[in-house]
């Protein structure tokens, strides 16, 4: 039982792993990301970005994030960012929203970037989506949103 229970355990502190549909041409990015060049690099993001639709709650919850900052951590070989990520972007698009600063940092397997904002940060999980309000952290989605990313973001403003 107690082999068991390290198993779970240790599957759990490992976070994201790498995806498997992911294709040869597909780059590994790193560092700061433009959503476009995360699009083009990355098959797999494209087609999540691409058949994702956005419920109307979404789009409602993402217009009350004006005015704030969203820094974006995560890994081009992780699933959960591969889930995440893409969507956001597709309901910023669809919203046009007006972010004050959308950052998009690329990290490596061992989660980390050239420019140490993964420190900074003190990066464990990928995706995180850490929310400003100018330079004051107002909180994270870490992984996976419990309602939807947009919701948990927006809920980050009470």
């Amino acid at each position: 039982m107690r082999s068991i229970l390290m198993f779970v355990l240790s599957l759990a502190l490992l976070g994201c792993q790498a995806t498997p549909s992911h294709t040869e041409q597909d780059k590994e990015l790193l560092g700061v990301v433009l959503p476009q060049e995360l699009l083009q690099a990355n098959s797999g993001f494209a087609q999540s970005y691409h058949s994702y639709q956005p419920s109307e709650d979404e789009l409602t919850a993402v217009k009350l994030l004006e005015g704030k900052s969203l820094t974006i951590l995560f890994g081009t070989w992780c699933h959960d960012s591969e889930r995440e990520v893409p969507r956001l972007l597709k309901i910023l698009d669809m919203a046009q929203g007006q972010l004050t600063e959308l950052r998009l940092i690329a990290v490596n397997h061992n989660k980390q970037e050239p420019s140490g904002i993964y420190q900074s940060l003190e990066l464990r999980y990928t995706p995180t989506f850490v929310l400003f309000d100018g330079t004051k952290e107002l909180g994270r989605v870490v992984e996976r949103p419990q309602r939807s990313l947009t919701e948990d973001l927006a809920a980050l403003l009470n």
